[in-house]
Parts: structure tokens; C-alpha cells; sequence
């Protein structure tokens, strides 16, 4: 069962469930700019739009834009410019959370931190061990 909540958007009280996030009303808003962007996008002329050109040529944001392609209800196979940001350096991508160049140095790291890990378990210290210098005296 959901729970009382206020709308993030236009803070009236509606029931909170899993996939309920806003009241209807600014549900049905949501709904009616899916549809003006999916009615520009099957437009022939507009299947390469930027999502910049997107958002000017409907006056719908951007950030709702991204929460329809995250949802996704944009297919971006059928709109080769469109994309959304990479979580970590915000280059524009089609898939996943990551860009290739992100994804790499993540990857490098792990790996990097693996060889640490068994360079550390070959040597026999568990981490467990501390040193402390004692202070000189004069």
C-alpha cells in the first residue's frame, strides 16, 4: 500500500506507491509532454534532433526529456543524436550510466586495486598491522 506524500512538483498530497512518484495532475502534465516530444520526434525531419533542438523545438525541459530516454520510452536506437549525460563526465552517450572513456578508467582502476589486493595477500599482510614511530629525543 502507498503512502501520504506531497507532489516534488506542486506539493499537493497524493498516495505514494512504487511507481507513483507525483499526483495525477502533474502526472497527466508529464503525459502530455511525452506526447508533443514523440510527435516531434517521428517527424522525418526531426529523427536527428539534438536534444537541445528537442527541448526548443517542443518547450518541454530537458531534464524531463532525460527522465523519458532513462524510462526508456525514447527508443534512442531510432534517434542517432539524441542521448543523455554520463554519470561521471557528462559526455553525451546512448547506453548504460557510463561513456567508453569512463568505463575504461574505471575498469583500470579495479584492476589496479585487484593486483594491490593479491600483491598484499602474497606478502602476508592483512592490513592488520600498525607502526607507529617513536619521537626522537634530542
Amino acid at each position: 500500500m502507498g503512502e501520504l506524500a506531497n507532489c516534488p512538483k506542486c506539493n499537493a498530497l497524493f498516495i505514494k506507491s512504487t511507481f507513483k512518484t507525483i499526483c495525477d495532475a502533474c502526472f497527466k502534465e508529464e503525459e502530455k509532454a511525452y506526447e508533443t516530444v514523440y510527435n516531434f520526434l517521428r517527424k522525418r525531419e526531426n529523427r536527428t534532433a539534438t536534444l537541445l533542438e528537442v527541448v526548443d523545438g517542443t518547450g518541454v525541459s530537458e531534464d524531463l526529456i532525460l527522465k523519458f530516454i532513462r524510462q526508456k520510452r525514447l527508443q534512442l536506437s531510432n534517434f542517432p543524436n539524441l542521448g543523455y549525460p554520463c554519470d561521471k563526465c557528462g559526455k553525451a552517450i546512448q547506453d548504460g550510466k557510463l561513456c567508453t572513456n569512463c568505463a575504461k578508467e574505471l575498469k583500470a582502476e579495479i584492476e589496479k586495486l585487484q593486483k594491490f589486493d593479491e600483491w598484499k595477500k602474497d606478502k602476508g599482510d592483512n592490513g592488520s598491522t600498525y607502526y607507529a614511530n617513536k619521537p626522537k629525543k634530542d
